[in-house]
């Protein structure tokens, strides 16, 4: 697809319609909030700050109590895995129901089987159970209802914001999320000690009545294009595949992100790099502050994302974006010094979460409303699947080379990738709306 397929209105002067003058002084950087003035999305998106940090504290409670009742690293490995397989698998069917059926209904029932699954983990733990094999069936039930859950909620968002605001409204978004992945473990830590372990689970269940029903004050989200019967088999699903293939644009955002995150995506090495290149500053610090650097980095891209999040020209912040991202990370590899690691470690954060806006309003606006599923199903499955598969890389190369090397060799590589693969295939740079 390229620019002439754009879904986006414009004037007889080529200016997008409803445009509004351009801000000025300090307005010029801060986050554009333009998407918060449509009451649907702001009620969306209010209630995602509740639930993002509750999911956080369901995320450090379950490898904790796993550990806790089996004292092996390797269980906590296993249980990681048992959620990875539903997720993945009803990521691509929940695509395939999202634009089957109408997704508010979808998200309603979704966020309440999720609600539920977070209560039977509280069950659990207050009973005092202690059964892996219970955590591990529950932990794949949370996560196939999220794989069910995602593609709908990442397919509404085109159909409350104008297609103009799509940027600003992923960069809402995902800030939220950002935040929510450095505050949530730090409030999880704090409350351990003070309320017990079992009580996360239910501070997330009550958070998610939150989401449950601000999804039902939502507008009906039923299919486009007709009332007829639609199906969600084997036969949708891979009709989005082979939708990926016809239009370039989307098969080039999905392997830019693959690219920057298999190659350039270095955490299963930053427990080495802690003890050994940065072990004088203790270990500890070193591997806390490692792990907060690309989060607070996004965080920030997405606090001042009104500096990027009004152009127009998507396929060149992806392209740019991801470059961005190797550089960051390649100087990450060379750096001897902590604190200046942990400035390139932000800076990745920041081109990270530039490239996520993008890559999120390209497929919501390359994609017809009929296919903005399955593609968000496609898009969970990599944004999911590309860091585990980093971790095996990293490990290995990391193992073979040296740590430093590893890292630094992998952001050369995701340089050298994503400007062949936008000098071979146009269309990602061309892509405008």
């Amino acid at each position: 697809m390229d620019t002439s397929e754009s879904s986006s209105t414009e004037t007889t002067t080529g200016a997008p319609a409803g445009a509004e003058p351009p801000r000025r002084g300090w307005r010029r950087w801060a986050m554009d909030t333009r998407p918060l003035r449509i009451p649907a999305y702001r009620r969306l998106w209010s209630s995602t700050i509740v639930t993002a940090v509750g999911s956080q504290l369901t995320a450090v409670a379950v490898p904790k109590q796993i550990y806790d009742i089996t004292h092996s690293s390797a269980w906590v490995g296993y249980a990681s895995l048992a959620g990875l397989v539903p997720m993945v698998a009803f990521a691509l069917w929940g695509g395939a129901v999202a634009d089957a059926v109408d997704r508010r209904k979808l998200l309603l029932v979704t966020n309440s089987g999720i609600a539920v699954t977070s209560l039977l983990f509280w069950a659990q733990a207050v009973t005092g159970l202690d059964s892996v094999p219970v955590l591990m069936v529950l932990l794949a039930l949370q996560q196939a209802f999220f794989g069910l859950n995602a593609p709908a909620r990442s397919a509404s968002i085109a159909r409350l914001v104008p297609a103009e605001q799509l940027p600003a409204a992923n960069a809402l978004g995902s800030t939220v999320m950002q935040i929510a992945l450095v505050a949530g473990p730090l409030l999880a830590g704090a409350l351990i000690p003070v309320v017990g372990l079992p009580e996360l689970y239910l501070i997330d269940a009550l958070a998610l009545c939150v989401t449950v029903w601000a999804v039902f004050r939502l507008p009906a989200l039923p299919p486009l294009g007709g009332s007829g019967t639609r199906r969600a088999g084997l036969r949708e699903i891979a009709e989005g595949f082979r939708y990926i293939s016809r239009h370039k644009v989307l098969l080039l955002s999905f392997l830019a992100d693959i690219v920057a995150m298999v190659f350039g995506m270095p955490r299963a090495l930053f427990p080495q790099l802690a003890a050994e290149s940065y072990g004088s500053y203790g270990e500890g610090l070193a591997l806390g502050v490692l792990f907060a650097g690309i989060p607070v980095g996004a965080v920030l891209g997405g606090l001042f994302s009104g500096v990027f999040s009004r152009a127009r020209r998507h396929g060149w912040m992806v392209t740019g974006a991801v470059v961005g991202w190797g550089v960051a990370i390649a100087g990450f590899g060379l750096s001897g010094n902590l604190w200046v690691a942990v400035v390139f470690l932000a800076a990745a954060g920041v081109a990270d979460m530039v490239s996520m806006v993008f890559r999120g309003a390209i497929l919501l606006s390359a994609a017809t409303d009929e296919m903005r599923g399955r593609m968000q199903g496609v898009f969970t499955v990599v944004v999911a699947g590309g860091p585990r598969l980093a971790d095996v890389l990293h490990g290995t190369a990391g193992a073979a080379f040296g740590p430093r090397a590893a890292v630094a060799g992998g952001g050369a590589l995701v340089v050298v990738v994503m400007l062949a693969l936008a000098g071979a295939v146009p269309a990602l740079r061309r892509y405008r709306v």
